[in-house]
């Protein structure tokens, strides 16, 4: 009885307000609840209700392609942003959010993490290893003219298909790197305030065509800290990575997910009908174990927006946002054929029809996407 005592007693104070105010002004109150008065919830209310605001694929100076290109942020510079901190940008000029982020994933390349501040450290990680003394001597003077020249290093060995492998697979660079973001991200990590989710970005690219992902952990080090990276020099097929994700839950009791983005350069791949490798009519295996490893699909960023395509939706006018189908680094040309395998909303529409055939929907993260 109190609580209807309290929405009374706000009734009549209002009554009281409003004497002398005219009617339609007077129409207007009680639109909104009265500050500070509670309401019963919702009787059938099991649903989520807390926005949160993030990141989940955000790039340091732990990231070949990044580092060996100008940024010099690390992962904690990351967090520290993240959480409202002003930090100096890679160009020189402090930044600062005008509100803090909720929870944030660095998802730096696992291709040679580390590599760039293990060259400007001069590192022992490196040391024995013939390919990385001839880095390091391209790298050396460090001007504008020497990094470039490193970066074309770095990228020659990490060629079309990662073919010749990892050319520093021999050496702790990976470990000790691995653990570096692992215990940036466990020290920034505040429960109930900010989440700094462990991760990384798998960057695979058969023939040059986009199949990333980002990988993100549900657990703290302990148990990140008991793998490295899966890297697309191990495989570039996404089978590989799951099974992989699989091997990593049934040894540490963990959780852990994938999220694919820009199937728009995939050339058709990144929701095909058939396999990467082998080329097979995808079945209801694969259509379970891409459903339970890759239950979001990240469908806008830089590199293009993911979700719609004017060729496939020519009567939405905002199907042409951000429209970037020129292929990624990929030798095969872009073909208009290649368009209903690379964009969410029609694999959302593809993806019901392998569902009701298959009884499982292999692009159920087109659905979660949108």
């Amino acid at each position: 009885m109190a609580h209807f005592r309290t929405i009374a007693a706000g009734a009549c104070a209002a009554s009281a307000l409003l004497a002398g105010t005219p009617a339609a002004s007077q129409e207007l109150v009680g639109l909104a609840p009265e500050p500070g008065v509670q309401y019963s919830p919702y009787l059938q209310r099991d649903y989520p209700d807390q926005v949160l605001f993030g990141d989940t694929h955000l790039h340091t100076a732990y990231s070949a392609d990044a580092g060996l290109v100008g940024a010099t942020t690390t992962p904690d510079d990351a967090y520290r942003f993240a959480k409202g901190e002003t930090v100096m940008s890679s160009n020189g000029i402090p930044a600062r959010l005008a509100r803090p982020l909720d929870f944030l994933v660095v998802a730096d390349h696992a291709e040679n993490l580390g590599l760039y501040i293990a060259l400007d450290e001069a590192s022992a990680v490196l040391e024995g290893n013939d390919w990385a003394a001839g880095l390091a001597k391209v790298f050396a003077p460090r001007d504008g003219d020497a990094m470039a020249k490193a970066y074309l290093y770095w990228a020659a060995a990490f060629a079309t298909d990662a073919r010749n492998g990892d050319p520093l697979k021999e050496t702790p660079l990976a470990a000790t790197m691995w653990q570096r973001m692992t215990e940036a991200a466990e020290r920034h990590n505040a429960p109930g305030s900010f989440t700094a989710l462990i991760g990384y970005e798998w960057t695979s690219g058969p023939s040059g065509n986009n199949l990333h992902r980002n990988v993100i952990f549900r657990d703290g080090k302990a148990e990140a800290d008991r793998v490295l990276p899966f890297s697309a020099y191990e495989s570039e097929d996404p089978e590989d990575l799951w099974a992989w994700m699989q091997g990593y839950e049934d040894a540490t009791g963990g959780r852990v997910l994938a999220i694919p983005h820009n199937g728009n350069l995939s050339n058709g791949l990144m929701f095909d009908d058939v396999t990467l490798t082998g080329r097979v009519p995808i079945d209801a295996d694969y259509a379970e174990r891409r459903m339970r490893w890759e239950p979001v699909y990240e469908v806008t960023q830089i590199k293009g927006d993911g979700e719609a395509h004017p060729a496939l939706s020519p009567e939405d006018p905002f199907a042409d946002y951000g429209t970037w189908d020129r292929g990624s680094f990929g030798l095969e040309a872009k073909a208009p054929a290649m368009l209903p395998r690379e964009y969410a909303r029609e694999a959302l529409k593809r993806g019901l029809a392998y569902g009701a055939a298959l009884g499982a929907n292999p692009f159920n993260s087109a659905i979660m996407a949108l």
